[in-house]
């Protein structure tokens, strides 16, 4: 029996990786700050450690519970199909809070927010390699290879547009940067998200209290590594100069503190359990159909459940586009720290309210049901 519970329970382990990483769009969790990221750091790439890795560029992440940007290094690792090309994640400024843009996997580069990691992307596209007959060869005018190591290998000169070391899309100071048409295709096809290997590179860059920009201020101690989690030893290279880190006034720079006192103002990662917006709460599925075994009864039930659906979903719509106004209006006057702390802080409010309110109502029609159905049977 405890064999079989095992067996079931690894089962389930690896349904959730598989589905995980091939089907991603489908779970991804919403992430925003309420400041910039800092700029990134200059750095120089390790050699690539084996042939079929692929670069990809180091970014600053959010840890909601450190209240902090942390930066993950860049690493070569191995594609997850023959012919898949790595997108980087970027953060995008988008009504009045910056968003993170999860970097995935496909046949085509898609769009990084015109974001210039260097290396071979240079704000658009893909200039470090390309597969041919199910081998990928390095550019080596922009990858650093060992000739010795790999020898899939060619030389094309590229022309980088004027370096820039900004880490965001839009708003004041971002890059000034739009999907094309081709690009947003890209993201309609088929993709797949962080390998396994750079799951726990991310884990371990995040466990890590050097890699927060409170304690490191935009410079990492580890900008980059040869395989994902390696942060030591030769092919770990650090920051030859750090970015720009302005956090607001009460974040603080005490290397690396986390914890409630040490949260940005307007910090909220939008997801749940405490999502800040109501379009960042997950959509409300339309209830299934009583099967009581009495036709006429769970008709009844049913018409039950579909008036309280759509009377749920036009209260969230109409505080939806509440909330979306006061974004508008903010962003129209500008409003100070202080006025933006305090929206967020009654957005979250509002949203948490309403959640707890159409949960009890759902519950109680539930139990009125349950308890009408019971009584039916005595």
């Amino acid at each position: 029996m405890r064999k079989a519970v095992m067996v079931r329970s690894l089962l389930v382990v690896v349904l959730l990786l598989t589905v995980g990483q091939v089907c991603f769009a489908q779970f991804a969790v919403t992430i925003s700050a309420g400041f910039a990221p800092p700029e990134l750091p200059v750095y120089d790439q390790p050699p690539c450690p084996a042939d079929g890795y692929l670069w990809t560029p180091g970014y600053w992440a959010w840890d909601p519970d450190a209240g902090d940007y942390y930066w993950v290094p860049g690493t070569w690792v191995e594609a997850p199909e023959v012919g898949f090309l790595w997108t980087p994640p970027y953060w995008g400024w988008e009504s009045g809070r910056y968003f993170f843009h999860p970097g995935w996997w496909g046949p085509h580069v898609g769009f990084y927010g015109g974001i210039v990691y260097g290396f071979g992307y240079f704000g658009s596209g893909f200039e470090g390699g390309r597969w041919e007959n199910g081998h990928f060869f390095y550019n080596r005018y922009v990858s650093n290879v060992n000739v010795t190591v790999v020898r899939n290998v060619y030389e094309t000169r590229v022309e980088t547009r004027q370096a820039t070391r900004v880490s965001f899309n839009g708003g004041n100071g971002g890059i000034n940067a739009r999907a094309t048409a081709e690009e947003e295709s890209f993201a309609r096809q088929r993709r797949v998200a962080d390998t396994r290997a750079q799951t726990k590179h991310i884990q371990a860059a995040r466990g890590n209290s050097e890699f927060r920009a409170s304690a490191n201020h935009g410079k990492p101690p580890v900008a980059a590594t040869a395989r994902a989690g390696q942060f030591s030893g030769h092919d770990a290279v650090a920051a030859r100069s750090g970015g720009n880190y302005t956090p607001p006034a009460n974040q603080g720079n005490r290397g690396g503190g986390g914890g409630e006192n040490n949260r940005p103002p307007t910090e909220n990662n939008n997801r749940a359990p405490n999502p800040g917006h109501m379009k960042d709460v997950p959509a409300y599925q339309r209830p299934a159909t009583p099967n009581t075994g009495n036709a006429q009864q769970d008709q009844k039930y049913q018409q039950q459940q579909n008036k309280l659906y759509e009377k749920q979903n036009q209260q969230r719509q109409k505080l939806e586009q509440k909330q979306e106004q006061d974004h508008q209006k903010a962003q129209q006057q500008n409003y100070n720290q202080q006025r933006q702390q305090q929206m967020e802080q009654r957005h979250q409010q509002q949203t948490q309210q309403m959640q707890q309110q159409h949960q009890q109502q759902q519950q109680q029609l539930q139990e009125r049901q349950t308890s009408h159905g019971s009584s039916q049977h005595h």
